[in-house]
């Protein structure tokens, strides 16, 4: 290992702990609490066939990152839903999944699940924005999304 890559990784390692960190009185150096938790994501739509959706979430308080995106309960959306990668950059994730078959949810149902690390002792709060949910021919649903903390299910 050469000299710079030494260095460069000496660098790195302060960084990471200076972010896990908090300075206290006295410049004392206290370490910030990290915990790890699972964030359920449900759509209701009421009896209609759930076929598509998209919606978008950010953490509105506390201190959060996502490391982890799972499918849903039923098996058309058992896979990990799509989701744009710049969106985490910024504290938010946006989240699409869809599916033509015949054996789609109706009702509540989750549709993924986040898996966050949490920083700090600030309990975060989100806010959601379902952009679109829609049965298999494209028709717009009345659906409604909600968020459940949480073990995971």
């Amino acid at each position: 290992m050469n000299k710079c890559m030494i260095i460069s990784s000496v660098a790195l390692g302060t960084l990471i702990a200076l972010l896990s960190t908090d300075v206290g009185q006295a410049g004392k150096v206290i370490p910030q609490k990290v915990r790890f938790a699972p964030l359920h994501i449900y759509i209701d739509s009421d009896n209609q066939k759930l076929a598509a959706h998209q919606f978008e979430l950010s953490a509105t308080k506390g201190h959060v990152k996502i490391v982890g995106v799972e499918g849903g309960e039923h098996k058309a959306f058992s896979e990990p839903p799509y989701y744009d990668p710049a969106a985490l950059a910024k504290d938010r994730i946006i989240i699409a999944a869809f599916n033509t078959s015949s054996d789609l949810p109706t009702g509540r149902t989750r549709i993924a699940t986040l898996h966050l690390q949490i920083i700090g002792d600030v309990e975060p709060e989100y806010e959601t924005n379902l952009i679109i949910s829609s049965d298999a021919e494209g028709k717009e649903l009345s659906a409604k999304l909600s968020l459940e903390k949480g073990e995971i299910k």
